[in-house]
């Protein structure tokens, strides 16, 4: 019988140091993408500049996104966050896209689940907000 995840979190970190995925922001950097990538076609008419909205990418280019958190797994992360550091409402003001905060962060876990496999632990880095 498999134990409930928060048990089995601890007897693994009870047994060997756990690894955590590094920083999603600068391998989003590392794709290079300008306006137009960030936006995608979902929101290629949108009223204001949204390059550097990293958690915006959740939506708009979100296969490069699943491709990160499957690189951190190939190179050893047991753990693995969610592309969702700013996936609040008061930060997505900032590009006039609040209303969209709910499903950043609902499509950020999905997204990391999906790249996820039975011994890798999903960890929000979401704020309240």
């Amino acid at each position: 019988m498999a134990l409930p995840p928060d048990q089995m979190l601890r007897h693994l970190a009870s047994e060997r140091i756990l690894v955590l995925d590094g920083a999603m922001g600068t391998m989003i950097q590392g794709l290079g993408l300008d306006e137009e990538g960030y936006r995608g076609a979902r929101f290629d008419a949108w009223n204001r500049e949204v390059r550097g909205n990293n958690d915006l990418l959740i939506l708009s280019q979100a296969e490069k996104i699943r491709e990160i958190h499957l690189a951190y797994f190939r190179a050893g992360a047991d753990i693995v966050s969610t592309n969702t550091f700013s996936s609040t409402r008061i930060a997505q003001a900032d590009y006039g896209m609040s209303d969209i905060a709910h499903e950043l962060n609902v499509e950020g876990a999905r997204l990391a689940r999906a790249a996820a496999d039975i011994r890798v632990w999903l960890v929000g880095t979401n704020r309240r907000g």
